[in-house]
């Protein structure tokens, strides 16, 4: 008699549109709260931010080389957070993934995000791939020696909260503004910048798209954990 596959957790997906970084963070921390109680499933949030850099726990002095004033001035907003990392962009034609999730390997959850984004890459015929064995700057996603999407968690209590960013079809200057990942040469890329000759980008598709292939991964990895994948 075989025995049944363990069926991957819940997860409930919310797709918001634009919201402000700070009021995003603030509803991750609501539903954390409501995670760790049970009261909520594991959750998704798709969303884009308005521009604004954001520091994570490893960012260094100098990283926001122009100062804080030049980027306020251009109307980036600049926030201190408690997720890994260190600075990097979000503004509009960015999808931002935030998986409010309950996680015991950290290492998986982040592989989960990264294979899930290079998946739903491959759907839109761009050949991507994971950079995590060089070192934690390079965790990410990658077109060749291009990044095209960033990662940073922070985890309390087993549960996760912050998590993904793809370059949809954003402004890509702002990044060359800062010392981005922590990486001074780095180029940043996007989907429309990568996509071959003739097509076009559909970002309510992609973020579609991307929803199913956080699901898929998610399930992947929930069955290599129990055993029934090898």
């Amino acid at each position: 008699m075989n025995n049944p596959k363990p069926s991957s957790p819940e997860l409930r997906v919310r797709h918001l549109g634009t919201v402000a970084y700070r009021d995003a963070l603030a509803l991750q921390l609501s539903i954390r709260e409501r995670r760790l109680t049970e009261e909520l499933p594991d959750t998704l949030l798709l969303l884009e931010h308005p521009p604004v850099y954001t520091r994570g726990r490893r960012a260094a002095d100098g990283e926001l080389a122009l100062g804080e004033d030049y980027y306020r001035a251009r109307g980036i907003d600049v926030v201190e957070t408690d997720r890994g990392g260190r600075v990097t962009y979000h503004g509009p034609g960015q999808l931002v993934g935030y998986p409010i999730v309950r996680v015991d390997d950290i290492g998986a959850h982040l592989r989960t995000m990264e294979s899930a984004i290079v998946a739903a890459l491959a759907d839109e015929d761009i050949q991507a791939r994971s950079r995590c064995a060089e070192g934690p700057d390079y965790t990410g996603v990658w077109v060749e020696d291009r990044k095209i999407a960033s990662i940073g968690v922070h985890v309390s209590r087993g549960i996760t909260t912050h998590g993904f960013a793809v370059n949809v079809d954003v402004d890509l200057a702002p990044f060359s503004w800062v010392i981005a990942c922590g990486l001074p040469d780095v180029t940043m890329t996007s989907i429309a910048r990568e996509l071959p000759p003739g097509h076009t980008i559909d970002p309510d598709g992609f973020r579609t798209r991307m929803a199913d292939r956080y699901r898929d991964a998610r399930a992947a990895t929930h069955l290599t954990s129990h055993g029934a994948l090898v």
